[in-house]
């Protein structure tokens, strides 16, 4: 029993009313399942540091207010602080969904499927723009902001965007959903699915629920991101099997060579995106994606015919150039045309050539 005296705990005594016996223990039963809820995910946390995930899916602040017992207690820690961008996001968004889980069951969502717009096929597309141009496949990215960048763009229409993009030679598109760090939302990405843009739309989302899949396919995507650096191996595998029964695409994620040997050792990863940003200090160098394609890994990387998407930090023909080289076949582009005024020009500007069909 922990002494109400020390000064990392926080006691607040729980005011005595006269209550409801059948009320009472149906809180104590609620109370009972959060806090089931909330220790299943510490220990996905303490697997997840067992494979060299940093990022917490929530903070460790012990179990939720209106603990059984006579008080309420929340530990307070330095721990409790997000240790970088990446974590602040996942935190919020493990609590967002939980809201909209409530509102909308995974049973009443699912009876929404055979209404959604049947998949366009992402991979394939990103292929058959790379036999095409001879350069790696474009995902254009429908983005406003970013938590580093902060508005990218004032005069943000994403159907228009999209539109220009298509226009301008991009193979499939990724459309940001988070609208707290990215002003993005799933509005924006049913209005260009209904809008008849052709190409394939990949949901950038930060997923931390299969729910999340579910609710991505329903709203028009053709494709979903998985990030390595959030999710456990079994998270990946449970995912990407769900991904194949609904007909999507996984995108998986990885930053750097533990998470890269992670993915690889999952079976049927198709589509590996290598951010170039270092999670730890934001610094962008494309020389990680050479460096994670080369050797052994790129060996299994060819062998499993494996696709591989270059993301971060591109913004000229050079950089373009470079990845491509290294044996990147696709790349996710969002910055450095979003914010031109003719995106379709920016993806000129960025190839070097018009890759336009």
């Amino acid at each position: 029993m922990s002494n109400a005296n020390e000064p990392s705990l926080h006691c607040l005594p729980v005011h005595q009313s006269r209550v409801d016996p059948a009320s009472a223990a149906d809180e104590s039963q609620e109370t009972a399942l959060k806090t089931k809820e909330w220790e299943i995910g510490m220990l996905q946390d303490e697997v997840a540091a067992t494979q060299g995930i940093r990022i917490r899916r929530r903070p460790p602040s012990g179990p939720p207010l209106h603990y059984v017992g006579p008080f309420e207690f929340r530990l307070q820690n330095e721990g409790n602080t997000p240790r970088n961008i990446l974590e602040e996001i996942i935190w919020h968004k493990d609590t967002e969904v939980a809201q909209m889980k409530e509102k909308q069951p995974l049973a009443k969502l699912k009876k929404y499927l055979d209404s959604a717009p049947p998949t366009r096929d992402f991979i394939g597309a990103l292929k058959s723009a790379y036999e095409r141009t001879g350069v790696p496949g474009l995902i254009a990215e429908v983005k406003k902001a970013s938590p580093s960048r902060g508005v990218i763009r004032e005069d943000f229409d994403p159907v228009e965007i999209a539109l220009a993009y298509e226009k301008g030679g991009a193979a499939c598109l990724s459309v940001l959903t988070d609208e707290k760090y990215f002003q993005g939302s799933f509005k924006n990405l049913e209005a260009i699915r209904s809008a008849g843009v052709k190409c394939p739309l990949l949901c950038k989302e930060f997923i931390v629920d299969a729910w999340q899949i579910y609710y991505a396919r329903v709203k028009g995507a053709d494709a979903i991101l998985l990030i390595a650096a959030v999710l456990p191996d079994l998270d990946l595998r449970y995912m990407t099997k769900i991904c194949k029964m609904l007909g999507l695409a996984a995108l998986v994620e990885v930053h750097d060579e533990r998470e890269m040997d992670r993915v690889l050792g999952i079976e049927g990863i198709e589509l590996v995106g290598i951010n170039n940003r270092n999670l730890e200090t934001f610094e962008v160098d494309i020389a990680n994606t050479k460096n994670l394609l080369e050797g052994e890994r790129g060996r299994i990387i060819r062998e499993k015919g494996i696709l591989v998407v270059g993301e971060s930090g591109l913004f000229t023909p050079s950089d373009i150039a470079y990845v491509q080289d290294a044996g990147v076949k696709a790349v996710l582009v969002g910055e450095s045309i979003v914010k031109q005024s003719d995106p379709a020009k920016g993806i000129s500007g960025l190839f070097g050539k018009d890759i336009s069909v």
